[in-house]
């Protein structure tokens, strides 16, 4: 399989941690230890991934005299996912009352769907270009962004089911989601990109470096401080990042 079809795939495939974390949300009763486990993955998964593969292949396309493109688009990748993320409703803190909640939760599923919808085309694009450069770097880029994906999975699935009590129905809704991540890899594929630029390639690269650096940074840090079994959230840390030197031995 080509590197445009493995990556297409990997988009493909990310939406299975959205339904995952929809799933843990619907059926598991300890929630908080498996959000908290999530959180320290993806950090781990992200943090090693940043240090050994971004950085590197972002250096090597991209060279010491397009430097002011890795800081832009790094910069630019941070504010952007950012921007999205004022759409999104705090994973961990509940600040309206029961009545409240109860007249908005079809509102913030809405709002909180399209957010992820936006945000996840443009991961799925960024996993997309990476898997045209190196599948070791998809995988870990994937997997990262998989990861984080869990607990916003629980978190609409968890919404829309209080609204309408309906497992399948909040399950639909997960799953069509779900899809996202493959619809930005499908805008990839279509404007015919299996054929990129070092320049290009460093400038998307350096986009997802800015997208990754949001997620640890102003996500993952803080939840996992504020995480009720820092325990289980350090576990998944360390596994985390065993996921990521594994991945680089595929």
């Amino acid at each position: 399989m080509d590197k445009a079809k493995l990556g297409l795939l990997a988009t493909l495939l990310l939406g299975i941690f959205i339904l995952l974390g929809a799933l843990l949300a619907l059926l598991v009763k300890k929630k908080d230890k498996v959000a908290d486990f999530s959180i320290g993955l993806a950090l781990g998964v992200i943090g090693m991934l940043i240090v050994t593969d971004l950085l590197p292949e972002i250096v090597e396309n991209l060279k010491l005299n397009h430097i002011y493109i890795f800081i832009i688009c790094t910069v630019i990748g941070y504010f952007l996912l950012k921007l999205l993320d004022h759409f999104i409703p705090d994973h961990e803190e509940e600040k309206m009352d029961k009545k409240e909640r109860k007249e908005n939760l079809i509102h913030i599923g809405i709002i909180t769907s399209l957010a992820l919808v936006l945000h996840n085309i443009i991961e799925g694009s960024a996993v997309y270009s990476t898997f045209l450069t190196d599948n070791n770097l998809g995988v870990g880029v994937a997997l990262g962004v998989g990861f984080h994906n869990i607990p916003l999975g629980m978190v609409i699935a968890a919404t829309f089911y209080q609204s309408n009590e309906n497992i399948w129905k909040t399950l639909s809704i997960i799953g069509l989601v779900s899809l996202s991540t493959f619809l930005g890899g499908l805008l990839m594929f279509f404007l015919n990109l299996n054929s990129i630029s070092p320049l290009l390639l460093g400038t998307l690269l350096s986009l997802t470096l800015g997208m990754l650096l949001f997620i640890a940074i102003s996500e993952l840090l803080p939840r996992m401080k504020k995480s009720t079994d820092k325990k289980v959230s350090y576990v998944g840390l360390i596994i985390g990042i065993v996921l990521l030197l594994l991945s680089q031995l595929i």
